[in-house]
């Protein structure tokens, strides 16, 4: 099947993209392989036609806007991400009556009709560079409390007003959990995603993207605790199959896992629903997507 996908891609001009928390047989044939920020960006520079996106509705519509010209497939239209839809249009425009000078940053995690009535986007791996670069004085984050929060913490400077919205994955780790695995394991360094509540972050070592949380763990120390989506194993084991990774509760995405060769292989034999974002949305949607990619540069 992979040889097939391959001889497939090559003769109808496609580039797959997958995020870290797809499963690892999907990244090993992907093209490019990495975090949200990673892929929009790659999505920029691509010279493919089509491109099959291997992870969550979202990440699908931020491709397309940013390459209009382009036919984008998601590998199932039905991989979605809860917390993309826990803001509203409504408590945007409630903020910016309250709130003046006022800058409603939104995490890439959320849909094509939210970024479009936002200022910028952001994601976790360029967040704190792109937030702390901006001259507004309150910041409203949208959709993502915990993410928020942990903004909140790092730059004082600001007064950054936290959405109410959650990952269903990370905000449901179990404090109990990460100190047993620490007591079983006192030798292992915490790794943590700033989407993990705030009593799970005070434990951790290091808090970072998904792509942050790779390449610490391809670092100096040999077993690590890992408080991210478990997908990443993959990656961090084809680099340093050495390592011990002990990992926090269950951490599976569903909605990740949905992505699968079988359906890769369907779309390029049989072409699949293609990507369409309201003109009109897409529009607004690329001006804070676009500023996301100055301000957070290389």
């Amino acid at each position: 099947m992979k040889d097939r996908i391959k001889e497939l891609q090559k003769e109808k001009d496609v580039a797959i993209l997958a995020h870290y928390y797809v499963d690892g047989e999907v990244q090993e044939l992907a093209d490019y392989v990495g975090d949200s920020f990673y892929l929009a960006k790659t999505a920029t520079k691509l010279k493919n036609k089509t491109i099959i996106m291997a992870g969550v509705y979202f990440m699908g519509e931020s491709i397309k806007i940013l390459n209009p010209e382009k036919t984008v497939h998601m590998v199932d239209v039905y991989a979605d991400c809860p917390m993309a839809h826990m803001i509203t249009i409504k408590k945007i425009k409630e903020m910016r009556e309250k709130y003046d000078d006022l800058a409603v940053v939104c995490y890439i995690n959320s849909t094509a009709e939210i970024k479009a009535y936002c200022d910028v986007c952001i994601t976790s791996s360029n967040a704190l560079k792109i937030v702390s670069k901006l001259k507004e004085k309150n910041i409203f984050i949208v959709p993502d409390g915990n993410l928020a929060s942990y903004i909140a913490k790092q730059i004082k400077n600001k007064n950054i007003i936290p959405n109410e919205g959650y990952c269903c994955v990370h905000n449901l780790v179990h404090l109990e959990n990460v100190i047993k695995l620490k007591k079983e394991y006192p030798n292992a360094k915490v790794l943590a995603h700033p989407e993990c509540k705030e009593e799970i972050l005070n434990l951790a070592d290091y808090i970072g993207s998904t792509s942050g949380i790779i390449e610490e763990a391809l670092k100096d120390g040999d077993e690590f605790i890992v408080v991210t989506e478990r997908g990443i194993q993959y990656k961090i084991y084809e680099k340093a199959p050495n390592k011990k990774l002990h990992f926090a509760d269950t951490l599976i995405c569903k909605s990740m896992k949905k992505n699968t060769l079988e359906k890769i292989e369907n779309i390029l034999l049989n072409g699949g629903d293609e990507l369409e974002v309201d003109d009109e949305i897409a529009k607004k949607a690329l001006i804070p997507l676009e500023r996301m990619l100055e301000l957070a540069g290389d």
